[in-house]
């Protein structure tokens, strides 16, 4: 309760200071709309009285009888007349100031002024009055025997008091005051130029306990990072466990890996499990185009979180800021601005307040390594691929609220998504949920997880698509190639599906192969040998049995060419160059590519090298088909009248089985080495036994275990 009490108070704080903040902006306008209006009042009022003249009741009496008298206006309340002369009539003041009478071309009456000398001044007006010595009534009938034509029907309109003109002249300023604090407002709640109270500050969104709703137990498959985690959420907590044997708290964790291993998510994770603030932004968030404003923001969010520390600071996509400064490619002074205060920000931790940054990135190879060293970034957390128990974690926790059939698999579904990150897997169980109701089942089974699986690699089929007979048969001859190859090399992985109905990303048709364990990273070359001939087995059965050669074997060349490739330039797995790295990898997470480290004429030789070990391989394949020619026509009716068969099906047909027995439609088949034949094709029914020849019986075959290239014995069968 005194934690909660504790987080709550620094954003009740931060509101009051808001507030006063704007209190404050509001009265310094008013004082200064205040004294301003005054002065303009002022100012008004010291013209007025200086362009007042009051005439003597003669003087006045002299002027109506000279017609010299345009209209005369009755203030009751005062017992004044304010007279208004026409054109041409002459005022002479006591200093020698003579003003003439005149209407101007906008019909208004003005004065033109000239000193006692002559010399002309500005225009100028004039109010003419005279204490009224009569009643109303009779200065009119005065007025309309000597002078008929006087207007006196006017009566006075006095000037409106001080207070309304100010209450006038205030009103405006306060419009504008009103308007520029909603737009301020409204931009800094948008992220933009905020005017004065937003520019610089920074937008980050503010967690509090568990109120991203993700825990560690919504994260699975990244063992060793909620490890490296939980320690550092466990200092926050418990900080004396640590400092009694002098541990320092670590300043920062840089979080790295492929994009959709859950890199984001483990970090809301950190804010469920926390029970601190943590402070959610991404490095976009700092770009602004005004120079300065990014690092302005860095300083106030480092300021906000440690008002409220112990806390958690996290930098999403923290390569937008954080790249190497080098000028190679052009400098941006706004981005290095930013990066120069993220480190001066950094070095400025209190290990004793428990402000911690987590960052996450994809591209770590651009950071400034001055951003990585020890005491910014102490711990570099990768957060890879899942292996096989990692992707099962995933699946159980993705299919926590999905209902599944009694035949799921999840370790199946897993084997098959080698390679697969988080965010693929929560897609995979998305669309088998999606299918399992466009099917109307109300469970999810094992086929529906196999067929998104399907659907993700291959896209959903075309079910317009017409091919001709010879098109159909080019395509069954070029997948069962793939599925031959693979079936009779060795180090492949087997067949488990077969079809030639065209989907949507391209493909006519496809052969899927799925491993039967878990594999690592880690390839031998024969197994690297053995999948560029398998991609090589579609256009060496095109060539082979069709005599002709299709555009369809493009993406089958290209993954082979990368492959060889690899070997050539990084792999150290040609005769040629031996251990010698010709490459180094740019991208390690991104798309795997990489830069080449080495002279023109060395690139040409490796190419020579590529080619070489795709050659070896396609001889390899063509050879495979050659040898095995009347088992793929079997396979190839067979596949032609089902469209699509399971790897057991083609097993089934090699050996000489009813391929309809195959009950289970995701069978695969079994890995064999290619010299060892089918054991139903070498058993005689007989009855007779078979001696072994005195030289091999002469031998101790016990010492010796039986070679791959030793073909099994034939058993004694019972005549049937």
């Amino acid at each position: 309760m005194d934690q909660n009490n504790k987080n709550k108070k620094p954003n009740g704080s931060k509101n009051n200071s808001n507030w006063r903040g704007v209190l404050s902006l509001v009265c310094w306008a008013l004082l200064l709309t205040i004294g301003i209006s005054y002065a303009s009042t002022y100012m008004n009022s010291a013209a007025h009285s200086a362009s007042s003249v009051e005439l003597e009741y003669s003087d006045f009496e002299a002027m109506a009888e000279s017609q010299q008298v345009e209209e005369v206006a009755f203030d009751t309340d005062e017992a004044i007349l304010h007279i208004t002369p026409k054109d041409g009539y002459t005022y002479t003041a006591e200093d020698g100031t003579v003003f003439l009478k005149r209407t101007d071309e906008e019909g208004r009456a003005v004065y033109s002024t000239t000193d006692k000398n002559g010399t002309p001044l500005p225009d100028t007006t004039l109010d003419l009055f005279t204490v009224q010595i009569e009643s109303n009534d009779a200065t009119r009938a005065y007025l309309r025997e000597v002078a008929p034509s006087v207007r006196v029907d006017k009566a006075y309109q006095p000037p409106m008091s001080t207070l309304m003109v100010f209450l006038i002249q205030l009103l405006p300023f306060v419009v504008i005051l009103l308007v520029m604090s909603l737009l301020m407002g409204f931009m800094a709640k948008k992220g933009g130029m905020g005017g004065i109270g937003g520019v610089g500050k920074a937008n980050a969104k503010v967690y509090m306990e568990k109120s991203t709703g993700v825990t560690f137990r919504d994260v699975a498959g990244q063992d060793e990072a909620k490890e490296s985690l939980t320690e550092i959420i466990d200092f926050l907590h418990n900080p004396q466990k640590y400092t009694e044997i002098g541990a320092k708290l670590p300043k920062g964790a840089l979080l790295v890996g492929p994009p959709g291993t859950g890199k984001t998510l483990l970090a809301k994770a950190v804010a469920g499990e926390a029970n601190v603030p943590f402070f959610s932004i991404s490095g976009s968030d700092f770009v602004e185009m005004f120079v300065g404003v990014g690092a302005s923001r860095v300083r106030d969010l480092f300021k906000e979180a440690s008002k409220v520390a112990p806390c958690i600071v996290f930098i999403d996509e923290i390569d937008t800021i954080g790249k190497s400064r080098d000028n190679r490619m052009g400098g941006n002074d706004e981005r290095e601005q930013t990066l120069n205060q993220l480190l001066a920000e950094m070095d400025g931790f209190d290990p004793t307040k428990g402000v911690i940054l987590l960052a996450a990135t994809n591209r770590p190879e651009v950071l400034d390594q001055a951003l990585l060293r020890p005491g910014r970034f102490d711990r570099r957390i990768t957060i890879d691929r899942p292996n096989l128990a990692g992707r099962i974690a995933t699946l159980q926790v993705h299919t926590r609220n999905i209902k599944l059939g009694e035949d799921v698999d999840l370790k199946k579904v897993a084997l098959a998504t080698a390679g697969c990150v988080g965010a693929d897997l929560a897609n995979l169980v998305n669309e088998a949920a999606l299918r399992a109701v466009r099917k109307g089942r109300r469970l999810v089974t094992q086929e529906d997880l196999l067929a998104a699986f399907e659907l993700v690699i291959a896209g959903t089929e075309k079910k317009g698509s017409v091919l001709t007979e010879f098109e159909k048969k080019l395509v069954a001859y070029h997948e069962v190639g793939h599925a031959m190859v693979a079936y009779k090399q060795k180090n492949t992985e087997p067949v488990q599906k077969i079809t030639i109905v065209p989907h949507t990303q391209g493909s006519l048709g496809y052969t899927l192969l799925m491993p039967e364990e878990d594999k690592t990273e880690l390839r031998t070359k024969e197994e690297l040998m053995a999948k560029i001939a398998v991609s090589m087995g579609g256009r060496a059965a095109e060539e082979v049995v069709m005599n002709t050669m299709t555009n369809g074997a493009s993406q089958d060349i290209q993954d082979a060419t990368n492959v060889a490739r690899n070997m050539v330039a990084m792999f150290g797995m040609s005769d040629e160059f031996g251990m010698m790295a010709l490459a180094s990898r740019r991208n390690q997470y991104l798309d795997g590519g990489y830069g080449m480290d080495c002279a023109q004429d060395t690139a040409a030789r490796m190419d020579q090298a590529v080619k070489e070990i795709l050659d070896q391989c396609y001889r390899q394949a063509v050879e495979t088909i050659r040898n095995n020619r009347e088992d793929m026509d079997k396979v190839v009716a067979y596949l032609l009248e089902k469209e699509t068969i399971t790897g057991a099906e083609m097993v089934a047909i090699i050996e000489g089985r009813d391929p309809a027995l195959v009950e289970d439609a995701y069978a695969s088949t079994v890995t064999r080495p290619p010299e060892i034949e089918a054991p139903a094709k070498k058993v005689h029914m007989i009855s007779q036994k078979i001696e072994a020849p005195a030289e091999v019986a002469q031998e101790e075959p016990e010492a010796e275990a039986p070679s791959g290239d030793a073909e099994p014995p034939a058993e004694e069968k019972p005549q049937e």
